[in-house]
Parts: C-alpha cells; sequence; structure tokens
C-alpha cells in the first residue's frame, strides 16, 4: 500500500511539472502580446504628444486617443489573462502542495513506527546475535536475508521521504513565485486602468470640444472629401492607363509571335517543296530586330517574373509587413462612421496610417517601381507593381525612387508628409488586384 502512494505521488508532480510548462509558455506567450502592445502605446503616446503641440483639436487628434484607449484597454485584457492563468495555477500547486504534505507526514509517521518496531537494527552486536541466535543454520541464512532486506527497505523509505521533501520544497517554491506574479500583475494592471480612465477622460473633453464645432467640421469634411475623390480618381486612371498599355503590350508580342509562327510555317512548306530553305533562320532573327517589339525571350522573362511575383505577393497575404515601421492604422478600409459627426460615414478607399514625425514609408513586398506623381493638395505618390498586384503609396514629402526601379520588402520608398498646423503624419495605402481595390488591412501582418 505504502509503494503504491509513493508512486501515485511521484505520478501527480510528474504531471504537474509538465503542466506548469504549458501554463509557462502562455504566460510567456501574453508577455510577448504585452511587449507588442507596449511598443504600440509607445508610438501612439508619441504622435499624440506631436498633436499637442497644436491646440487645435482636431479629428486626428481625437482618432490618437481613441487608438491610445483601444491599446490601453488591450493591454489590460492581457493583464488580465495572466492574472487567470496564474490563480488558476496558484489553486493547482496549493492543492498538491497540500497533498505531498499530507504523504509526508503519513511516511514519516510509518518510517518511525518502522524504526521503534525493529530495535535489533540499533547495533552490530544485536544483529550478530540475532543471526546466532537461531535454532539451526537455514534459519541463520533466513534471518541474514531478512536483516539485509529490512536495512535495504529502510534505507529506501528514507530516501523516498527525502525526495517528497525536496519536492515539496519546490513546489512550495513554485507556488511562492506565482503568487508574486499574480501581485505585480494585478498592482500593474490597476496602474494602467488608473491611465485608461484618464485617456477616457482627455478623449471625452476633446470630443465634446469638436461637436461644439460640428458646423466647421461639417464644412472641413466636404472639403477633404473633395480632394480624397480627386486623389483616388488620379490613382485609379493611372493603374488603369497601367494595365491598358500592358495588355496592349501582350496582344502586340502575341501578334508578332503569331505572325512569326505563320512565317515559319510558310518556309518549312516551301523547303518541302523546293528542297531548300529560301531563308535562314539567322535572316528572320535580323527581321525580328528590326521590328520595334522586344524580342520574345525578353517578353518571355518578363511574364516569368511577373507571374512569380504575383504568386509569391498573393502566399503572404496576412504576412506582409506595415507599409510604416512604426505608427498605428488611423484610419480603416472601407464604409466607417464619422468619429464627431452623427449619422455621417466616410468610405475610405484605403487605409491610414498615423506615424510620429520624420517617419519613411517602406515597400510591403519586391516589386518595381512602375509610377511616381504628384497630387495638388496630396504630396507625392509612388505605384509598385507586384505582378498582377500593386501597392499605393500616398501623401509623401519626398520619394526616394524612380520609374522602373526594382525595390525590396521594406525597402524605404519616401518620407511621409508632416502637417505642420494639425501636427499628423499619415500615409495613404492602397491594394490593388489589377483593376479590383483590395482592404489592406487583410494582406498586412497583425
Amino acid at each position: 500500500m505504502m509503494k503504491k502512494n509513493i508512486v501515485h505521488i511521484i505520478i501527480i508532480f510528474v504531471f504537474s511539472i509538465s503542466q506548469f510548462s504549458v501554463s509557462a509558455q502562455t504566460v510567456e506567450q501574453l508577455k510577448k502580446e504585452r511587449k507588442q502592445i507596449q511598443k504600440k502605446l509607445e508610438q501612439t503616446s508619441k504622435i499624440l504628444r506631436e498633436t499637442q503641440k497644436n491646440e487645435k483639436q482636431s479629428i486626428k487628434k481625437l482618432n490618437v486617443l481613441k487608438q491610445g484607449v483601444i491599446e490601453r484597454k488591450a493591454l489590460i485584457n492581457n493583464y488580465n489573462s495572466e492574472i487567470n492563468i496564474l490563480e488558476n495555477k496558484i489553486t493547482k500547486l496549493s492543492s498538491e502542495q497540500a497533498a505531498l504534505e499530507k504523504e509526508l507526514a503519513k511516511l514519516k509517521k510509518d518510517y518511525t513506527r518502522l524504526i521503534q518496531k525493529a530495535q535489533i537494527n540499533k547495533n552490530v552486536y544485536s544483529k550478530l546475535m540475532f543471526i546466532l541466535s537461531a535454532d539451526n543454520f537455514d534459519q541463520s541464512i533466513r534471518r541474514m536475508r531478512y536483516l539485509h532486506e529490512f536495512t535495504a527497505y529502510e534505507k529506501q523509505q528514507g530516501n523516498k521521504i527525502k525526495e517528497i521533501q525536496k519536492k515539496l520544497e519546490q513546489k512550495t517554491d513554485s507556488l511562492g513565485q506565482h503568487k508574486l506574479s499574480k501581485v505585480q500583475a494585478v498592482q500593474a494592471k490597476k496602474a494602467e486602468t488608473t491611465k485608461l480612465q484618464k485617456d477616457q477622460k482627455n478623449e471625452q473633453i476633446v470630443l465634446t470640444g469638436l461637436q461644439k464645432k460640428e458646423k466647421n467640421l461639417s464644412s472641413e469634411y466636404q472639403r477633404n472629401q473633395r480632394k480624397v475623390n480627386e486623389i483616388n480618381a488620379k490613382i485609379e486612371r493611372i493603374i488603369a492607363e497601367e494595365i491598358r498599355k500592358a495588355e496592349e503590350r501582350k496582344r502586340a508580342e502575341e501578334a508578332r509571335q503569331k505572325k512569326l509562327a505563320e512565317q515559319r510555317r510558310k518556309e518549312a512548306e516551301r523547303s518541302k517543296e523546293t528542297g531548300k530553305t529560301t531563308k535562314t533562320s539567322s535572316e528572320v532573327a535580323v527581321k525580328e530586330e528590326k521590328e520595334p517589339t522586344l524580342p520574345a525571350y525578353e517578353i518571355s522573362k518578363e511574364t516569368r517574373e511577373e507571374n512569380l511575383l504575383s504568386g509569391n505577393f498573393e502566399r503572404n497575404r496576412g504576412r506582409l509587413p506595415w507599409p510604416v515601421d512604426r505608427g498605428s492604422v488611423s484610419g480603416h478600409f472601407g464604409v466607417q462612421p464619422h468619429p464627431v459627426l452623427k449619422q455621417v460615414t466616410v468610405n475610405n478607399k484605403g487605409t491610414y496610417f498615423q506615424s510620429p514625425s520624420g517617419t519613411n514609408a517602406r515597400a510591403v513586398y519586391d516589386g518595381l517601381v512602375t509610377s511616381v506623381f504628384s497630387i495638388p493638395g496630396g504630396g507625392n505618390a509612388v505605384i509598385v507593381q507586384h505582378g498582377n498586384y500593386r501597392s499605393v503609396y500616398g501623401n509623401l514629402s519626398s520619394v526616394y525612387v524612380k520609374m522602373n526601379q526594382k525595390v525590396s520588402t521594406k525597402q524605404p520608398i519616401g518620407r511621409i508628409y508632416s502637417d505642420d498646423e494639425t501636427g499628423k503624419t499619415e500615409l495613404y495605402f492602397q491594394i490593388w488586384q489589377g483593376r479590383q481595390l483590395l482592404n489592406p488591412e487583410g494582406w498586412i501582418t497583425r
């Protein structure tokens, strides 16, 4: 019975150690996630400090405050998750600790009783007399074997008690560490909750101030919407023109290849009739070089590269890097409610990223720069082709790339324009597949 109990305790301990590893891994994942949230909060706070340099209360300032509140809530939820894991682990460890203490007490009691009943084992003389007092030789041998087995069992039980004591100490230490971690997490959560209340108060102050200027905001919204519509229309025209020219080149190449194939077919037929070739292949090649289109092998190579880029770009859906290395989403793609004006919606044709002043826009994937252009009132813009896909980077104050230049993933494209009046630094970003506009937030990493 005693052996079964010991085995049971060991199994429980091994299982608890494995469970602790799983929980520890989960806590580590939460800590990693927390670092990312805290990094975003730091960036948002930096953006907010820049917008606060301008005393004018703006929608952009309100958006930054809203983003800060969202990130602060995410951080608090992160702490809540860790606290829940720690509480569950503390409960489990406490139960296991109590079970080990109970088993250890029983082992010690049984061991004490065992020693008390075995006074024969006190010294060598007693052992010798116990053996010699046997009635016969066989009984002496049995007594010697008994003493040997008893001594071994006594040592085994003593070792088991030490082993359980060591495991109990480890369990107690682990329990203490988990309790300390919980206290730290609770304190951190409390501090973040206080900051959240302050953030929400500031958000409400800005919102109230903006609501008092509803008429001005309505006029400002209409002006901005006209400008955004002009920007989107120009981008759409340029992309449509790029696609049209590409299709023209493709049709011209197909016609050239068809003409060349027909010419070779006729040459082959004449060769059969006359037994000789009227034109050598080198003469055909010379004629091809005189034509204005690109050689067939160059077009084929270009097509292969485009297909490869398209495939690789598509396989990285949801894993593309952000077009900025720091900042937050300040305007989501699609129809969104206006942050202040009631019953007014904004239809964003791209995603807006607000970043600290001096931030560069960067390529989200390898590609070819197909357009660099300026938009009156909208800064500069760059279009990068990734096969059948295109990424657009708008509202740039300066551009670092040029037409037909190959760019690599995360390569700087240009500096994002910083508005001195509003204090905002905001990139306008789009992704296209052919003539179809896509939601960028479904393509970039979260």
